[in-house]
């Protein structure tokens, strides 16, 4: 009687192992079909975001569509300066190099400058010196040779100084103001915003989020477009300060050269 007790006990526990397991098989299946419609709904939500640059010029008006037009200009404006700049400050290097190499070796000022290209910076100083010398004739005999060829190249010197800043101008504007432009944009959205929510009488989040979202865009657009033109102004600044020392000991060099061939 014993083992016989022994049995159906065992075989109630292998009828309640199995039981459980059914259930728990069970679960999981009615669980995993429950995940499945919110899985594919954050999906679809994520694949189709209302709330982006696209709704914002959808929705936007003429003044938030003329702001987001504004800042991308002003971004256009920015980097074609500064690969501009880059360029012509390379270019001018490469000037300052020929110019070392060959223009001192020459017997004259004349045939130095001759060795330089059409268009150099440093031709340009080295004309405007020797047109200075002479040209010291006539009501400008009466001013002192060695202040009259320093004026002259002190010109050119500082024509070559202007062009080279040319667009830095540019930079700076930019710098400062697109973020200010991106938060009129912003203080605009937001105010719309508000009317439409008000106007609706719903203050739920989805319809609170969305709108401050879109119009938050602009000042993040702002800064970046203001963020690069703000490096970029300084680092140009730094390689035109680097550029004009070369020019500046060329033009040094030219008036002592002046000074002493008029002396001979």
């Amino acid at each position: 009687m014993f083992k016989h007790s022994k049995s159906f006990v065992f075989a109630g526990l292998m009828a309640g192992l199995f039981f459980a397991g059914t259930v728990m098989a069970q679960a999981t299946d009615a669980a995993a079909a429950a995940s499945a419609p919110v899985a594919a709904a954050a999906a679809a939500v994520a694949e189709e975001n209302p709330y982006g640059l696209g709704a914002l010029w959808a929705q936007g008006d003429f003044v938030a569509k003329g702001t987001l037009l504004i800042l991308v200009i002003m971004s256009m404006a920015s980097w074609y300066v500064i690969f501009t700049k880059f360029a012509e400050q390379s270019k001018l290097n490469k000037q300052a190099k020929a110019a070392q190499d060959s223009f001192w070796s020459a017997n004259t000022v004349e045939q130095g400058k001759d060795t330089l290209q059409e268009g150099s910076a440093f031709r340009f100083i080295a004309e405007k010196g020797l047109e200075g010398a002479s040209k010291h004739t006539g009501l400008l005999g009466a001013v002192d040779f060695n202040e009259w060829v320093t004026m002259s190249i002190q010109r050119a010197i500082g024509n070559v100084q202007s062009r080279m800043q040319d667009g830095l101008a540019v930079l700076a504007t930019v710098g400062s103001t697109a973020p200010f432009v991106g938060l009129f944009g912003t203080v605009w959205g937001i105010y719309h915003a508000l009317v439409k929510i008000g106007m609706s009488g719903q203050a739920s989040i989805d319809k609170v989020a969305g709108p401050v979202g879109e119009a938050l865009i602009m000042t993040a657009i702002g800064l970046a477009v203001a963020v690069p033109a703000v490096l970029g102004y300084n680092y140009l600044v730094r390689r035109n300060k680097a550029v004009m020392e070369q020019v500046n000991a060329f033009g040094s060099d030219l008036h002592a050269v002046l000074l002493g061939s008029a002396k001979k």
